[in-house]
């Protein structure tokens, strides 16, 4: 295995890592794209409507876009169905990459957009009904609950694009929220709100998933009263937001206590020379493809301008910001 360092290696194929990439093979930099799938989170997108330049896409397509441009760029180098477990410093201020097929590679700078998870409820009866009436993809799912009545769990944009996902199957959608109101784009919660088989219940906290076999219902906990209450359901669809996947860096670099990586938003640089970091793993409020995108560009170039940067001072050499 050759130990010459890349320029840059992307850990991600989401919107952010097909961004940099492009802009990274623009300027000429031996780049590593390494990525388990293209397409990010949005993977799981029926319809995707504010992708800019597309009125209305599915996560597949764009998946599929997404990686077409990047494979169209010579400079870069693709490793998909790899996940990336580990970034190290090396002693000549390069980064190791390792990944989980056993691959180790060397490179000058890293940028980090390896996005989110999913965020469980870590409540009783989660992982016992996992896949079993438990589910965290309406767009796989939804099918399966034809004539059924589901819960989902959530406020946000996911949750009620859970909700329209299952509107043209479900029988009935219980819609469980812990505030007083969504807090979802206003386009989708007119969506959700317009359909006859939505009934939303605020202030709850979910506190177990019932079930034999498979989901039978839920025990939720009303919080104004703290009566505590059962919902029958045949299904729980978990949308309560995400998890950064830093975990590879975080030896490495500042983070909050959400897990989410530090950056300076101009420059996307993180609290260690040489990595940057974009979308959704970063602290940036805005979980948006269309800025996770935006802000890879930035790190693509601040990338680029810093292997400038060390090609006239000694790679090992203290430098200010």
């Amino acid at each position: 295995m050759s130990r010459e360092p890349y320029d840059t290696i992307i850990i991600g194929g989401g919107p952010a890592g097909a961004a940099a990439a492009v802009y990274a093979a623009r300027k000429k930099l031996k780049t590593m794209i390494i990525v388990e799938e293209f397409g990010g989170q949005s993977l799981v997108s029926a319809n995707i409507e504010n992708w800019v330049g597309e009125i209305s896409i599915t996560g597949r397509e764009l998946a599929e876009k997404l990686e077409k441009h990047v494979r169209a760029q010579k400079e870069v180098e693709v490793r998909t169905g790899e996940r990336v477990m580990a970034v190290k410093a090396a002693p000549d201020c390069t980064f190791e990459v390792s990944t989980d097929k056993g691959g180790t590679f060397w490179s000058k700078t890293v940028i980090v957009a390896s996005g989110g998870r999913r965020r469980r409820l870590n409540i009783p009866g989660e992982d016992r009904f996992s896949g079993r009436g438990v589910a965290y993809c309406s767009t796989c799912d939804a099918p399966f609950f034809a004539d059924k009545d589901v819960a989902v769990v959530g406020s946000g944009n996911s949750a009620l694009e859970m909700v329209i996902d299952l509107i043209p199957y479900a029988r009935q959608i219980h819609l469980l929220i812990r505030s007083d109101k969504l807090k979802g784009d206003p386009v989708l919660q007119e969506k959700v709100l317009e359909s006859p088989k939505l009934h939303h219940l605020n202030h709850v906290e979910v506190q177990e998933i019932l079930g034999e076999q498979r989901v039978t219902g839920l025990r939720y906990r009303d919080l104004k009263s703290g009566e505590v209450k059962e919902l029958a359901a045949n299904g729980v669809f978990v949308a309560i937001g995400t998890v950064p996947n830093s975990d590879l860096v975080r030896n490495l670099v500042d983070t909050n206590q959400a897990g989410e990586i530090l950056v300076d938003h101009r420059t996307a640089k993180t609290s260690r020379w040489g990595i940057f970091a974009a979308g959704d793993v970063t602290n940036d409020p805005f979980k948006q493809n269309n800025i996770s995108a935006g802000d890879a560009v930035r790190a693509a170039l601040s990338a680029y301008l810093y292997i400038l940067d060390i090609q006239k001072y000694s790679p090992c050499a203290e430098r200010g910001e």
